[in-house]
């Protein structure tokens, strides 16, 4: 039987380490979730561990790439569906804060994350997230929809608006309540965003609040 190569080896160990790991992150939390459940689940060592991810903060960034990956990819999906850019832009951004209804989502990114991994805004992720949304509002800005505002600054605050509504969802008392609130506030805003209807020949639809 011929020998698989080294990167597939080394691929392999690595994801069944982050599969093992992500199961229990989103579960048990990371407090709780031991490296040596980890390492036992995947049939592996505490060595394997430590040489690809350092330790275990080292890990639970890989399961937090991992995780956002993902729901980039469904943000992206849920996005291509709209009726026209902006309400692409909306139904993404409001579709990122519902996620904080999901449980591993919840657990893992809104709750754990910042704990462990510090101030959300540094992670390596969040700089792609803000240049994808700023190549979007540009594009908007061009076609007359959006206002005249800054793209950048807009991203950020964009940006921010969501990550902060989804933290206040995962860690409320009443989940479902205080996302159906965040999004209804989170439409408000970004309806002040649209360019007056006087400053251009075609308006697209406000959206409902």
């Amino acid at each position: 039987m011929a020998r698989r190569p080294r990167t597939q080896m080394i691929a392999e160990t690595r994801a069944k380490l982050v599969a093992v790991a992500r199961a229990a992150f989103g579960t048990v939390g990371y407090a709780q979730a031991s490296m040596d459940d980890f390492t036992a689940a995947a049939g592996l060592t505490r060595g394997a561990l430590y040489h690809h991810f350092g330790d275990k903060k080292g890990l639970f960034a890989a399961v937090i790439t991992e995780l956002d990956a993902e729901m980039s990819k469904r943000l992206s999906a849920i996005s291509a569906q709209a009726e026209d850019p902006w309400q692409g832009f909306v139904a993404e951004c409001s579709a990122y804060i519902e996620m904080a209804l999901e449980p591993e989502i919840q657990r893992i990114l809104f709750r754990d994350g910042p704990a462990v991994l510090g101030d959300p805004s540094q992670w390596p992720s969040q700089d792609g997230c803000i240049a994808t949304m700023r190549a979007t509002l540009i594009a908007l800005k061009r076609n007359g929809v959006l206002a005249d505002v800054d793209p950048e600054a807009a991203a950020r605050l964009v940006n921010g608006a969501t990550w902060h509504a989804s933290q206040w969802i995962a860690n409320a008392a009443d989940p479902k309540a205080a996302s159906k609130q965040a999004v209804k506030a989170f439409h408000a805003l970004l309806n002040g965003l649209l360019c007056h209807p006087a400053d251009r020949r075609s308006s697209p639809a406000r959206l409902n609040s």
